[in-house]
């Protein structure tokens, strides 16, 4: 997944992984232009996944 993958569809993403993780907040989920590593960042931390495996949740695998 690239930047672009992740920003064209973030809010269908954001959608999905709050229906999974209910704890997760706005905040959490907030895409912000040139700060996509640091919120992957604190999700990998709030949800105790690798890097991998986030991108698996986020992409649906």
């Amino acid at each position: 997944m690239n930047k672009t993958e992740l920003k064209g569809n973030w809010k269908e993403q954001k959608g999905k992984l709050k229906k999974k993780f209910a704890f997760l907040t706005e905040n959490d989920l907030m895409f912000e232009e040139g700060k996509q590593e640091e919120m992957l960042g604190k999700l990998q931390i709030k949800l105790g996944k690798t890097k991998e495996e986030l991108y698996k949740i986020i992409n649906g695998d």
